[in-house]
């Protein structure tokens, strides 16, 4: 591997504080405030290199001293933390009907909020310009104070280019989206699929916290699928891996290439309408699919026989659809998100476990979503930090 001095950059003291200083703003920002013995001890240098690491990093306005920490003898020490204001990121969610934007500071701090309904409109980009608009003026900053917008949306993305490929329920989320949004935002944009965010959102702060290797079924109006492996979410070769709405199932109607599944497939099995129905048959007419799945378990935790019926059908016909991932991955965790994955919490799926084993070999944990709200657009905020922090420090270049 070529190391620095091959690339002519032997260990010079430009390059070592570039390190230095790297190291110290990147613990600030993801484990911030933080002391300088502690960042001594973080980063193995000394308390006088970290004094001089600080020093750089205050002057360039990307660290302050936040506090104090109290306890020992003497006087307390300085706590330093990344400057809030050093970078601001956009996060939205784009659904049909509606568009949810955040605006958070580097630290991960949510400022603003805007929604807007689209109310037909056929402009997206000016539906999420204003939203993002909206939420920028709530928090007291300029457009152009953005330095990465992430939106998470329904649909497949063409992996060479990241503009959307097919998104039956957005019709007017078209290729030529992604191109208008970079105009408008004149900062990096990106669009992830929803299902692949709200994972982004499990991995960082839900059930599968900390995980390399999972996979997450969401279960709503449509289904979908993200898998993670080794830490990185497989998008497939034409973008299209996860979109499970479309697996076949003997039974029902085939998928016809691509039109939106409807009443075929799996989707015909577990996919919003189909549960709808099946709730009504066991007297659980609801507004949504998981309205009914709340008033089930709400039903079967006082020893009701519908609640019970409903969510052990629920289950099964979930249960096939996570069988027909495992025989192919054999995922060590699943975990049920979506809005019928919320509602159905632990009574759902402790019961999608006990039934993918009658059906495969594999025996996967099965656990339901614990991202509190919001996960596509949390995951979207994520991944927009990432974007605005990796930013931040490849701009602390070498010294002429």
């Amino acid at each position: 591997m070529e190391g620095p001095a091959a690339r002519g950059k032997p260990g010079t003291p430009s390059l070592l504080r570039e390190l230095n200083d790297r190291a110290a703003l990147e613990l600030l920002l993801t484990d911030g405030p933080l002391t300088r013995a502690q960042l001594s001890e973080r980063t193995g240098v000394s308390k006088v290199t970290v004094s001089q690491m600080l020093a750089r990093l205050e002057e360039r306005g990307l660290v302050r001293i936040a506090g104090e920490q109290a306890g020992g003898r003497g006087p307390n020490a300085a706590l330093y933390a990344a400057v809030p204001s050093s970078a601001y990121v956009a996060g939205l969610y784009v659904e049909l009907g509606l568009v949810s934007a955040a605006i958070a500071d580097v630290t991960g701090t949510r400022v603003a909020e805007a929604t807007v309904d689209p109310n037909g409109s056929a402009d997206p980009v000016g539906t999420v310009r204003d939203a993002v608009t909206r939420a920028c003026e709530s928090a007291g900053i300029a457009l152009s104070a953005l330095s990465a917008v992430v939106i998470g949306s329904p649909g497949v993305l063409d992996p060479s280019t990241g503009a959307p490929r097919l998104a039956v329920n957005l019709p007017t989320w078209h290729e030529g989206v992604l191109d208008g949004l970079r105009e408008v935002f004149h900062t990096p944009v990106v669009i992830e699929n929803d299902v692949n965010l709200a994972a982004t959102a499990e991995r960082a702060e839900g059930a599968a916290a900390g995980l390399d290797d999972f996979v997450l079924v969401w279960l709503g109006t449509g289904l979908g699928l993200a898998t993670v492996i080794g830490g990185q979410v497989l998008r497939g070769s034409g973008g299209a891996a996860g979109e499970i709405g479309w697996m076949p199932v003997h039974g029902t109607l085939l998928p016809s290439g691509s039109e939106h599944p409807g009443k075929a497939g799996l989707q015909a099995l577990a996919g919003g309408w189909a549960m709808q129905a099946l709730a009504t048959e066991h007297g659980f007419p609801a507004g949504s699919p998981a309205e009914a799945v709340a008033a089930a378990v709400a039903d079967a935790s006082r020893g009701g026989a519908h609640g019970r019926d409903f969510l052990d059908e629920v289950a099964h016909r979930v249960a096939i659809g996570v069988a027909a991932v495992c025989v192919v991955l054999d995922p060590g965790l699943v975990v049920l998100g979506g809005p019928v994955g919320h509602a159905g919490g632990e009574e759902l799926a402790t019961r999608v476990a006990a039934e993918v084993p009658r059906i495969c070999l594999a025996r996967p944990l099965v656990v339901p979503t614990s991202v509190p709200g919001q996960p596509v657009l949390r995951g979207a905020m994520q991944a927009a930090l990432a974007q605005a922090r990796a930013g931040l420090l490849g701009s602390l270049g070498l010294e002429p």
